[in-house]
């Protein structure tokens, strides 16, 4: 194995964590501002969920891609019919999505802090712990599905 791969996959698992301590905390804060009352507060947790989103999340979403794809596509042919892996990438993409969404919504509750109930984002606050759970697994494990 080459020695620029188990740094990428160092860099990787770095970036993850990074990513998903960001993916657990925004809607997190999501549930603070739709509580909260006053001006004050909202524009406190507004500031929080943009440095968050822009400062940290963004970038590890970014760089948990770029060591990914920088040890996948040198050795594609290797992994091309692992089922395992082409979930993995399914449920990444949802991660991105769900990154994504979480800017979306940030920027709603700017302008409506009770855009969505605190209800709705303790619920929506759990979908990256069944993605984290899932990901591991198929990581690890590697089932190997129809065989």
């Amino acid at each position: 194995m080459a020695e620029y791969f188990l740094w990428f996959k160092a860099w990787h698992v770095i970036s993850l964590i990074c990513w998903f301590a960001g993916i657990f905390y925004l809607p997190r804060l999501f549930v603070y501002h739709a509580m909260s009352e006053d001006k004050t507060s909202q524009e406190r947790f507004a500031v929080m969920e943009r440095k968050l989103y822009r400062g940290i999340m963004t970038p590890a979403m970014v760089a948990t891609w770029i060591f990914g794809l920088s040890m996948l596509l040198p050795n594609w042919d290797a992994y091309k019919n692992q089922i395992w892996l082409h979930i993995k990438l399914c449920l990444v993409m949802f991660l991105t999505f769900y990154h994504l969404s979480c800017g979306h919504f940030r920027l709603k509750l700017i302008d409506n802090p009770q855009y969505k109930s605190h209800v709705f984002w303790r619920w929506f606050n759990e979908v990256p712990v069944f993605i984290l759970i899932a990901v591991v697994i198929l990581v690890i494990v590697k089932p190997q599905f129809g065989h």
